[in-house]
Order: C-alpha cells, then sequence, then structure tokens
C-alpha cells in the first residue's frame, strides 16, 4: 500500500508542532536517582511487566547506544519479571549513521536479555515504495534526508531509485520490510504516528498508523487505550489522557527521548 500524507512535510511541520502543546503533568511520583523522571500515567502495567520505549531517531546511532545504556543500567539496578523494548520507527533520515542504527537493531537485542519490539516509521514506509518502484516516494525521501541515508550505506544519492535495492545490505532491507504496524502492552497501545479517532483499534489503516498528525493530536476522547507515539516532534516529551508523545526532535539537533511504562507511572528521559 502506497502512503500518503508525507508530502509538504516540513513546510507544514510549526502548525504541526503548535496542535501538540498538551500541558505534561507535574505529579512526581517519585524521586530517582539517574536520568529517569517518573510521572504518574493514565495507563497502566500489570504488576512485574515493563516496556521501554524510544523515540525517533533518525539516523543518530550515537543518541540511540546512549538511550540503550540508559535501558540497560536501570533494567540492571530494578529487575522486573517481564520486560520489553519497543522503537517507535523512523530508524533513517537525516543523521550521521542511518546504515549504522539499522545494523545495530537488525542484529538483535541491544539490551542483553530484554525483548525487542520494532515499529516502522514513515521513513521505512517511503524507503520500501522507492525499492518498489515508486519515484515519488524516492523523491520525497530524498527530500527529507534520504541523501544523508544512502550516502551513509555508502550509495551514491544521484543514483537512480530502481537500483537502490541492489546496493543495499539484502539483511537490512529484509529487517525493515519485517518491522511491525503496532505493539500493544497493558493499557498501552505503541504505534509510530497515532490513530485515527473514533476507529476501532483494530480497523486502523497502515496509512494512519505510519503518517496521521490531526485529528488525532488535538483528540480528546478516550482511546480505550493510551496511545505511544512519536512521529511530530515537540521540544519535550507530551502526556495527555489519552496519549504520549516521544518524538523531541532528535532528526533536527533535539535530544532523543525514551519512556519507562511500569505500574501507573511513565518515566522519561533524554540524551
Amino acid at each position: 500500500m502506497k502512503l500518503g500524507g508525507h508530502r509538504g512535510r516540513r513546510p507544514g511541520m510549526r502548525a504541526a508542532l503548535g496542535s501538540t502543546s498538551v500541558a505534561a503533568f507535574d505529579d512526581v511520583r517519585r524521586p530517582v536517582d539517574g536520568p529517569i523522571r517518573f510521572v504518574r500515567s493514565h495507563g497502566r502495567m500489570a504488576a512485574g511487566r515493563r516496556v521501554y520505549a524510544i523515540g525517533d531517531v533518525h539516523g543518530h546511532l550515537e543518541k540511540l547506544q546512549a538511550a540503550h545504556g540508559i535501558v540497560a543500567s536501570d533494567l540492571a539496578a530494578r529487575p522486573v519479571a517481564s520486560s520489553v523494548l519497543v522503537h517507535l520507527g523512523d530508524y533513517i533520515g537525516a543523521g550521521p549513521d542511518s546504515a549504522g542504527v539499522v545494523a545495530l537493531l537488525a542484529a538483535g537485542s541491544p539490551v542483553a536479555g530484554l525483548r525487542v519490539a520494532n515499529l516502522m516509521g514513515d521513513y521505512e514506509r517511503h524507503l520500501l515504495d522507492a525499492l518498489s518502484g515508486d519515484r515519488a516516494a524516492a523523491t520525497d525521501l530524498l527530500w527529507s534526508g534520504g541523501r544523508e541515508t544512502l550516502a551513509s550505506w555508502g550509495i551514491d544519492p544521484a543514483t537512480p531509485h530502481t537500483k537502490w535495492e541492489s546496493l543495499l545490505p539484502r539483511g537490512h532491507v529484509e529487517w525493515i520490510r519485517g518491522l511491525a504496524m503496532s505493539h500493544r502492552a497493558g493499557g498501552y497501545l505503541f504505534v509510530h504516528a497515532g490513530i485515527r479517532p473514533g476507529i476501532a483499534i483494530g480497523d486502523q489503516t497502515p496509512e494512519d498508523l505510519l503518517t496521521i498528525r490531526q485529528p488525532f493530536l488535538s483528540a480528546e476522547a478516550d482511546f480505550g487505550l493510551v496511545v505511544v507515539h512519536g512521529h511530530t516532534p515537540s521540544p519535550s516529551a507530551k502526556i495527555a489522557e489519552n496519549r504520549i508523545g516521544l518524538d523531541t526532535g532528535a532528526g533536527m539537533g533535539g535530544p532523543l527521548t525514551g519512556a519507562v511504562f511500569e505500574d501507573d507511572v511513565v518515566g522519561l528521559f533524554s540524551v
């Protein structure tokens, strides 16, 4: 399925950012020594279960490794019976090492003993569409970080998109093709962009899961689950009753933000 909604993305970014100014809770659950700050959440995880989630990476391998270091340290200091690490998509982009990010994640769990769920982002979808022959998707990707992405694999950005797949590592392409659209755990649904209000979770389209902004960002409805997402950057994580946004603009010079979900709290950290 070819996905729309990506063309003209950056010119409309200012309006999208303005739409996400939802006040975060200041109700600190407990002081923590270290980089993770816990606040109360409207979602809940069962006792003994924990989810770590990391927002949009956009080719910033060093930031991703630093985030994984925080996750590993927290898990070692506070072991739990069941845990999973969710990456919210957009691994590639204008950062310096998209190839390194994909290689790291394609190799398996970056944190020993931690299960991983890797979600697809709209950047990965556009790359796959380009590999399938979609010239418009290739143009969109090149315009929004695809040149740096290709260069990280040693591919001349001027190379016709019809030749990209033959130059990309086969294992990396297959890993991207195998990315999941969503992950559900406890009272949370993890997706790249969000969901369309008024549509059942099971009936959401790939296009909305990967590209939606409005009316999702301004919706006040109870979705039945708290939606944890990336895709729309803001200066800090956005916490509302029905959604938690973790894209803090790593691809545009901002920090990479992650979160810890357990009990009735969420812990936030940035690198």
